[in-house]
């Protein structure tokens, strides 16, 4: 049973930063991507950022193009989710997933963690 467990959410006023943390308990954590989804209230479940196994291919929701960035530490089997100027729109649970193949374009969701909710202020 793989268990994903994030951290790093809370309350930050708009244009500040938050870095969310995900440690997965994937024995062969680097054949996998990962991912970061949010869902904000009477919202769709947005993906927000996918990374792949090797950590060199990234992808990104045009809403948050050059203000988030994901990256991943295989050593340590952690995902992280770099928010800068953050807005109020970002406000949402966040959640990590892996994936079933080492690409998320080859892959599919197949665990997620419990959410840590994020919540920029005005």
């Amino acid at each position: 049973q793989v268990q994903l467990v994030e951290s790093g959410g809370g309350l930050v006023q708009a244009g500040g930063s938050l870095r969310l943390s995900c440690t997965a308990s994937i024995p062969t954590f680097s054949n996998y991507a990962m991912g970061w989804f949010r869902q904000a209230p009477g919202k769709e479940r947005e993906r927000v950022g996918v990374i792949t196994g090797s950590g060199r291919g990234t992808s990104y929701a045009d809403s948050v193009k050059g203000r988030f960035t994901i990256s991943r530490d295989n050593t340590k089997n952690t995902v992280f989710l770099q928010m800068n100027s953050l807005k109020p729109e970002d406000t949402a649970v966040y959640y990590c997933a892996s994936y079933s193949s080492s690409t998320w374009f080859s892959g599919s969701t197949n665990s997620w963690g419990q959410g840590t909710q994020v919540t920029v202020s005005s």
